[in-house]
């Protein structure tokens, strides 16, 4: 008997270091965000200032949450043998979904995650313990269940997105006011005066939230500060404004780095010294119970857990062994950097590729608040309101010297903001036993500032409130979801036992590396040589050489997806052409994402060589007809064969195979005169162009004299006609693009590098 139990223990501590993986992906977004996204410091820097404040937090964790043994369930009402199937349930819940969530790039609150896991796994329970006894019925849930902490954590998470968007929006707000986008050139003392309220609050965030269960702090030390906060904010105001004073004046810091690179160590600290025991309390407690019932002797059936009534603290191994994997995992997730990104992206400042499509709620949402803004504005005396318009104004980016995408997400004063608001706010809650996730209040206030810095201008606000509506639908479905998720396992695991559990923890483990695979896959595909970069240089010669990677790779890819559309017809592979359909539909949005970069790359030109837009505008369009006939040659080919129409003559599909190989050694000729660029191979390619064309001709005569004799099926004959037809319209942008370079090129001029332009505007 004691051997399953040993076999649990053993499970739950390999999911545990699970659990840390994936946790700290998802809430690494809580501490990161800030810094990442104002580039206030090298990325280096960033990493080591969090894994230190990660370290610390993890070694002054009380490590062990009360939730686990006694916040959610009473657990004098359970015996062991329940308990640990309680215990097993949520660890196994609690990582599939981190892990789901992680994969999807969305941040979660692993808080809300783990409370409604024990109470969806108690409740099944205590469910079937109900049921066994005849004397007990449904209303004596409320012995076994903890209702209040359930409507408090639901309760907490509607305050933190309401309280957390609307103080982020209204804090920055006056800050971009009395500060406006060129902070840099105002007096030192505004900066002083901003770094002291700023330190002030990430300091008392420090001693309240992240320190306050440290063995080192002595907790009346923590109690006078916290029944003295306004005295405590006030005197650290005061001497921190006059150190950054003095910080700005004499060592010529840049005051709202010091703020940011603080925040951010703030944050980490915070959260591992909190959230640590999310992914670890569940194991110790499993522990703890299991070393109480093998010393009683007892039957794990007859063993009460009122034991976990008591508080027990880990031991300082557990916490170094749980921060250095916190640690590691911090520097090498790459699923921790997917989620980073959807928040940084979502406060960006400047256009992005916006990843979430806009639905009629957030159509509806923007409608409103262009409306209340207009009204607004109506009401302000004509003055205020363009005096408040100068302070919004921004500085003119230099897109010659910079990449578009290597600019920060926003300012320093924002990122400054951002984390000053969110310590201050749970600070407070924390001081007040609110239960706020720190996930949502950091992220609600990153999305409030946004809206109050403009960054959600009429270019990217329905796309960026549809991003904010997914996320937070997200955090309702994560608490829906564990529940249910973990009610189901611990039913299983109830009825199963350890075939039960072997089967869960197989699947569990099957489902993690399929995400890691898809995910690994997804991340490659991105990185991979074939994706379509965008032209960053200042002339037509430039672009000539910059832009021939993509013509090859478009060429390469187009030449396989045609091919593949035909052979799936003539095999009627509808799996095939179904993802046929999938690499055409990618090839066409990354074409449009490079349609989508035209506005810096026209910023980037220089005066005399604006004839380079044209050209490259020129080449975009060629680019997207071909996408345009590739994609209509493919869907008709899959529509085709799914609607089960009869199959292509053995004589059409001969044609169309003759047609492809002529197509084929078209691409190849085209896609080697790129890789090498060599241009003037392109004059070869286009005087044999009247041949290929010919031939398509020739098969479409022939398909109207079948037509009018012997054919009989007009699915065929439309599909076959459209097929050629395209194939036409595809060859003609193809030579519509090669005559483009090859009227372009001129090989005696050197093409402008941007790296060149750069450099010269810094001598």
């Amino acid at each position: 008997m004691e051997n399953v139990y040993i076999y649990m223990l053993v499970a739950l501590a390999v999911l545990a270091i699970a659990d840390l993986v994936v946790g700290v992906s998802n809430d690494a977004v809580n501490f990161l965000n800030s810094a990442i996204g104002s580039k206030a410091v090298s990325f280096k820097t960033i990493m080591i200032v969090a894994s230190l404040g990660v370290a610390m937090g993890a070694m002054s964790s009380s490590g062990m949450m009360e939730v686990a043994r006694k916040g959610i369930f009473n657990p004098s009402q359970f015996m062991f043998d329940e308990i640990m199937i309680i215990f097993m349930a949520v660890m196994i819940t609690d990582i599939l979904l981190l892990d789901f969530f992680n994969t999807l790039g969305l941040p979660t609150s692993t808080t809300v995650s783990i409370v409604f896991e024990l109470l969806g796994a108690s409740v099944c329970v205590a469910l079937l313990k109900i049921s066994a006894n005849d004397s007990q019925t449904l209303f004596d849930l409320s012995q076994y269940i903890n209702n209040e902490k359930a409507i408090e954590i639901i309760l907490g998470i509607l305050l933190s997105v309401v309280v957390a968007f609307s103080i982020g929006a209204i804090i920055q707000y006056i800050s971009r006011i009395l500060l406006s986008f060129n902070f840099q050139k105002k007096p030192s003392w505004y900066g002083a005066i901003f770094s002291g309220f700023a330190i002030s609050a990430i300091m008392y965030f420090i001693l309240i939230k992240g320190l306050k269960s440290a063995s080192f702090m002595d907790a009346g030390f923590i109690e006078v500060i916290t029944q003295n906060t306004f005295a405590f904010i006030g005197i650290s105001f005061i001497a921190w404004s006059l150190i950054s004073m003095l910080i700005i004046s004499f060592f010529k810091v840049n005051i709202y780095k010091i703020i940011i690179v603080i925040g951010t160590f703030a944050l980490a600290v915070a959260f591992a010294g909190n959230d640590l025991v999310n992914f670890i309390g569940v194991p110790i407690a499993a522990l703890n119970s299991f070393e109480a019932w093998s010393a009683s002797g007892i039957l794990p059936s007859e063993f009460s857990m009122e034991i976990l009534a008591e508080k027990v603290q880990t031991q300082p191994y557990l916490l170094l062994i749980a921060g250095l994997i916190m640690v590691l995992t911090l520097w090498f997730s790459s699923k921790a950097k997917a989620v980073v990104k959807t928040s940084v992206d979502l406060s960006r400042q400047e256009d992005v590729k916006e990843r979430f499509e806009p639905n009629f709620l957030s159509r509806g949402i923007v409608r409103v608040a262009i409306a209340m803004s207009k009204g607004f504005n109506s009401i302000l005396p004509e003055n205020t309101r363009k005096k408040i318009d100068t302070k919004f104004t921004k500085p003119k980016m230099n897109y010659a010297a910079t990449k578009s995408q290597d600019l920060p997400a926003f300012d320093l004063v924002r990122a400054a903001v951002n984390l000053m608001v969110a310590s201050v706010l749970i600070s407070i809650a924390t001081s007040m036993k609110l239960p706020l996730s720190t996930t949502y209040v950091t992220f609600m206030v990153a999305m409030g500032t946004s809206l109050a810095d403009r960054a959600w201008g009429s270019e990217s606000a329905v796309y960026r409130v549809a991003g904010v509506l997914n996320v937070i639908g997200g955090w309702f479905f994560t608490a829906l979801s564990a529940f249910a998720a973990a009610a189901l396992m611990a039913l299983i695991l109830f009825y199963g036992k350890a075939y039960a559990l072997t089967a869960l923890l197989t699947i569990a483990a099957i489902l993690l590396v399929k995400n890691y695979l898809s995910h690994r896959k997804k991340s490659l595909e991105q990185k991979a040589e074939d994706s379509l970069e965008r032209a960053e240089s200042s002339s037509t010669q430039g672009v000539i050489h910059e832009s021939a990677k993509n013509i090859a790779n478009v060429v390469k890819r187009g030449n396989k997806i045609y091919s593949s559309a035909i052979n799936g017809l003539a095999t009627q592979n509808l799996s095939s052409l179904k993802k046929n359909k999938k690499n055409i539909e990618k090839l066409s949005n990354e074409i449009d994402d490079l349609r989508d970069n035209l506005f810096y790359f026209i910023k980037n030109l220089e005066e005399p060589s604006l004839t380079a837009s044209n050209f490259y505008i020129n080449i975009l369009g060629y680019l997207q007809d071909m996408t345009q006939s590739l994609e209509y040659i493919s869907k008709a080919s899959y529509k085709h064969i799914n609607n089960n129409h009869k199959k292509l003559k053995f004589s059409q599909i001969k044609e169309l195979k003759d047609v492809d190989e002529r197509l084929e050694n078209l691409f190849k000729d085209t896609k080697a005169a790129f890789d090498s660029e060599s241009f003037e191979e392109i004059g070869n390619i286009l005087n044999n162009k009247r041949g290929i064309f010919n031939l398509v001709t020739e098969k479409i005569q022939k398909q109207v004299e079948r037509t009018r004799t012997e054919e009989s099926s007009p699915k065929n004959t439309t599909l076959y006609f459209s097929l050629l037809l395209e194939t036409k319209d595809l060859l003609t942008a193809t030579m519509n693009l090669l005559e483009e370079y090859h009227n372009a090129h001129d090989d005696t001029v050197e093409p402008a590098k941007i790296i060149e332009k750069a450099k010269n505007e810094e001598e």
